[in-house]
């Protein structure tokens, strides 16, 4: 009996054998279409310090007081870098904020007033970042090329968060954001505020010093109008 159940299984496996045989290979699954690969992101690093000096800018507005910006080199070391090179040249000194607009923000760094004029230096490349454009956020301004970027730059009053990752965020109003406030409005604004003067704290700067006063011109004269008269001379007492 034990030989039978032998050859009855040897059989079944003979038989089982080319049917095991003719069954397809499994197909290799087919790459995914229109999918797009996952951005990565490169790792945040610590940011820079906002104790250090060095990371410090000083602007004397004609608003009346000084305004303290943290420079984030962590994030974009490129316009930082830009940004304190140009203060030590003293290039800030004395531009206008020539368009603020209510709500928003308000612009300089231009030595033309127009929103058209740049540095002498290259323009610096995009350094878009995971900082918002919240109020007291300072951007770099641009034009339509994202790597436009030279001196200009804007402040801003209310969050505009719409513009996240397409300007470059470099630092942050820390003290001093009521005279940012005051400052004029318009497009240009018909009495621009400025910059009196601009500093990076490592440098030592004196204490803030409003700007002097503006003496008010003096009145035209008026087409034919007659010249006041001179008052007469005084008579000599008589002696007695």
């Amino acid at each position: 009996m034990r030989s039978i159940a032998t050859m009855i299984a040897f059989a079944c496996a003979l038989f089982a054998a080319p049917v095991l045989a003719q069954q397809p290979a499994p197909e290799k699954a087919a790459p995914l279409k229109n999918v797009e690969s996952p951005v990565v992101f490169a790792p945040r690093i610590a940011p820079a310090s906002a104790t250090d000096p060095e990371n410090l800018l000083y602007l004397d507005l004609s608003t009346g007081g000084r305004v303290v910006i943290w420079l984030r080199t962590d994030v974009a070391p490129k316009m930082v870098e830009r940004v304190k090179t140009l203060t030590r040249q003293r290039f800030y000194d004395g531009l206008p904020f020539h368009r603020v607009i209510e709500g928003f923000m308000a612009q300089g760094g231009d030595p033309k007033g127009d929103g058209t004029g740049g540095s002498p230096l290259p323009n610096v490349p995009a350094e878009f970042n995971y900082l918002p454009h919240v109020r007291g956020a300072v951007s770099a301004a641009r034009a339509e090329d994202k790597d436009s970027a030279n001196s200009q730059f804007f402040i801003v009053f209310q969050p505009r968060l719409s513009l996240d990752k397409k300007y470059t965020v470099f630092g942050r109003v820390i003290e001093g954001m009521p005279y940012v406030d005051a400052i004029e409005r318009g497009e240009p604004p018909a009495n621009p505020s400025k910059i009196v003067h601009a500093y990076i704290a490592a440098d030592g700067p004196p204490a803030y010093a409003p700007p002097p006063p503006v003496a008010a011109p003096s009145p035209l004269p008026v087409p034919g109008a007659k010249p006041a008269p001179k008052p007469a001379a005084a008579k000599p007492a008589a002696k007695k």
